[in-house]
């Protein structure tokens, strides 16, 4: 492309703009796309992806009908605002992200021959879903799978659910593990005389913070403390629960902070009991943190964390084995460091921030170059994000 032509212009669509792992996604890519692409972020909401946006020197574009929750009528009403969003800004690439932004988002591209769709899966909804709305997203993601240019899976698992269900195309699919900024990460001194479990999530299913609740009820009194930072529907009868238990002195609800990394590294062991999972960021953050990782065996976790050298793998819902877990690293101080230090190479050694952009950067100027419309200078010599 010569020089001063316009740069070819990216729209980037997320669902929700709230805490998550599919917007920390969207977050660490922006600085690098917006050195090299005209990028657009739309989202429905307010929250911390808005601020990464104004940050990274990106335009916000609100959207008012996409939403997370399956409705017919707000859902064509959410197509057809992404349309005449696409149709305006006219986009040479939409990257979607998230389930209901990726279904609309790719037909919306369709329609308004956006040249270039991207959907990354951050977990498939056909997975996380039981009944109708699971059955309804794995028909919408097969009807999506001819749509889609590039599909980017952030773990080997969900490209192996996703080829088995019909909902991407090995030759159109790649896998790009999600990362963590190592630099900037705090790490856990591990000096607290009672040690302190953390878990980051939102109070919504698939999160499985009930039964993460009634497994530290079964650990011996005064062995931890534990503090639950994220907020969501779930919280009152997560609440319930923990009076319920007698565990208020013990189990901390903190809601939403805008500090986990210090908080992660003020703890001594991370926990994530979901029943189902892409390759959540919150352990990889863990992980950068210096903490072992307690988590559920779904997804990509065990992409992440090695069972036994970096933490401790558990069945889903299973409480029994979840005690026996926490239970270990409550007990054991040296096995707590000697993890967690394993974790924070291994997150050095193959979840660099870096590598996962300039990966991102090398699939869009691939594509670009197929559709004859290649952003200067190559990804091989441009300076890194």
């Amino acid at each position: 492309m010569p020089d001063g032509s316009p740069r070819p212009r990216v729209l980037l669509a997320i669902t929700l703009a709230e805490v998550g792992g599919a917007q920390s996604y969207v977050a660490a890519l922006l600085p690098a796309l917006a050195e090299r692409y005209d990028v657009v972020l739309a989202a429905h909401g307010e929250g911390p992806l808005r601020e990464a946006a104004a940050r990274a020197g990106v335009r916000f574009v609100p959207l008012e009908h996409v939403r997370r929750a399956i409705n017919p009528v707000q859902d064509v009403a959410g197509l057809l605002e992404l349309t005449r969003l696409l149709r305006r800004e006219r986009p040479q690439i939409l990257h979607a992200s998230s389930s209901k932004a990726g279904v609309l988002g790719r037909v919306a591209a369709t329609i308004a021959r956006v040249p270039i769709r991207f959907f990354t899966v951050h977990g498939w909804a056909f997975s996380a879903y039981s009944g109708l709305p699971g059955l309804l997203y794995r028909v919408a993601d097969r009807l999506m799978a001819p749509l889609t240019t590039v599909t980017i899976c952030v773990s080997e698992q969900e490209l192996a659910a996703g080829l088995e269900a019909g909902a991407c195309r090995r030759d159109r699919s790649v896998v790009i593990h999600n990362a963590v900024d190592l630099a900037g990460a705090p790490r856990s001194l591990h000096d607290r005389a009672v040690p302190r479990l953390i878990a980051v999530g939102r109070l919504k299913a698939p999160k499985d913070f009930l039964t993460l609740v009634r497994a530290l009820a079964a650990l011996p009194e005064g062995s931890f403390e534990a503090l639950i930072v994220g907020d969501g529907p779930d919280r009152p009868q997560l609440e319930a629960e923990i009076r319920r238990l007698d565990l208020e002195d013990r189990v901390a609800l903190a809601g939403e902070r805008d500090d986990v990394p210090e908080l992660l590294a003020a703890s001594d062991v991370f926990v994530l009991s979901s029943r189902s999972e892409g390759l959540p960021v919150s352990v990889l953050e863990a992980m950068a943190a210096e903490l072992p990782v307690v988590a559920s065996a779904v997804g990509g976790l065990a992409e992440l964390v090695e069972d036994g050298e970096t933490g401790i793998l558990v069945p889903a819902g299973d409480e029994t084995a979840l005690v026996q877990a926490l239970g270990r690293l409550v007990e054991q101080p040296e096995l707590r460091r000697r993890l967690g230090a394993a974790g924070r190479a291994r997150a050095e050694a193959q979840f660099d921030l870096d590598a996962f952009r300039r990966a991102h950067l090398e699939l869009y100027h691939r594509q670009l170059e197929l559709a004859g419309a290649v952003a200067e200078p190559p990804v091989e010599t441009a300076e890194r994000g």
